[in-house]
């Protein structure tokens, strides 16, 4: 009786010790699949963020056209019709081409304060209420202003996203040096001759001013950023 009583309990010392490596087995299976769908998760997002790189069709080099898939004749026609002063002009330019995957890579940024709202629908992933809350919050003073408000609706990263189709154009003579450098195209060096030559009493004093450094083509695109309070 004795041993068998022994025997009772030696059985059930080794199936808790099984079902406590099993336990164990599975705790450690689970914890790979989390972290394998991590490492794929981070992926993803870094692949997603490659490509929200969108050029700015008055400013890609010949090389960087010929890099998202144009055909020769489209970048020899884009090339040669720059500036292009709206994304409207950009837009009948481009013709039958498959607009939605090709203004994900190249576009003509929006004037936030002046495009009609049913205009902004040709951003890829702006639809009929993104595009009235775009219209909303005019008129906007800054490109800090735009963030803040559309931020009220979507995340950090989509609004970044959509700041690669719109632009707030500033006021020459108080605009901060980070709102001028928001501006498509403008870097620390033109920022610094923008305010170089403050104040300003004309466009003509901007153009002539700015002209040292520019050629006619950009100075016609770079004058559509800016303006002066009457």
């Amino acid at each position: 009786m004795r041993k068998f009583g022994k025997l009772i309990v030696v059985l059930a010392l080794v199936g808790t010790v099984m079902v406590s490596c099993k336990e164990s087995k599975g705790k450690d299976a689970s914890k790979e699949t989390t972290v394998e769908g991590s490492d794929t998760g981070t992926s993803e997002k870094a692949e997603n963020l490659e490509t929200k790189v969108v050029l700015n069709a008055n400013l890609a080099t010949e090389a960087d056209l010929n890099g998202i898939g144009l055909s020769k004749e489209m970048v020899a026609q884009i090339l040669d019709k720059r500036p292009f002063l709206r994304m409207n002009d950009f837009d009948a330019l481009v013709g039958d081409e498959t607009k939605e995957e090709l203004y994900k890579k190249v576009f003509v940024p929006f004037n936030l304060n002046t495009t009609a709202e049913a205009d902004f629908k040709m951003i890829p992933g702006v639809g009929d209420r993104m595009a009235h809350e775009f219209e909303e919050y005019r008129p906007y003073t800054s490109i800090q202003q735009f963030r803040r408000e559309i931020g009220k609706y979507v995340d950090e990263e989509e609004v970044s996203r959509y700041e690669n189709y719109v632009f707030v154009p500033v006021e020459l003579n108080s605009a901060t040096e980070d709102d001028i450098k928001a501006l498509p195209g403008v870097g620390n060096r033109m920022a610094h001759e923008f305010e170089e030559y403050r104040p300003y009493t004309s466009m003509a004093q901007f153009r002539k001013e700015i002209g040292k450094y520019v050629d006619d083509k950009e100075l016609i695109r770079l004058e559509r950023l800016v303006y002066l309070k009457e």
